[in-house]
């Protein structure tokens, strides 16, 4: 099975298992991982914020229009920002790399 890795706002790492077809958001929440999501991944907040690691941005296929307008709303946005619930995890990103921003910013259309 895929794997991928949460650094946690703390700096911590947590490997945990990836599975195919899953969003980054619907597999941090299966995990525990701190992500809120408050939309529930229908693209309607910036709550499932994380920065991917830049090695792995340009794996990913290229954020949609609506995505690019919700992370303008996302507190401490980096250049390889991205929305949780637009990451679906293929083979291809077995072992991606996401870090959890400082804080979060619940700003919704």
């Amino acid at each position: 099975m895929p794997k991928m890795i949460f650094v946690e706002k703390d700096g911590a790492e947590r490997a945990v298992d990836a599975p195919l077809g899953l969003s980054v958001l619907e597999i941090a929440h299966r995990h525990g991982v701190d992500i809120e999501g408050a939309c529930e991944g229908s693209l309607a907040c910036s709550t499932c914020h994380v920065i991917v690691a830049p090695e792995w941005f340009g794996k990913l296929a290229r954020p949609t229009e609506d995505e690019e307008d919700m992370l303008d709303l996302a507190f401490g946005l980096e250049k390889t920002s991205r929305l949780g619930c637009q990451i679906v995890m293929t083979e291809a990103l077995d072992g991606l790399v996401v870090r959890l921003p400082k804080a979060v910013r619940n700003a919704q259309k």
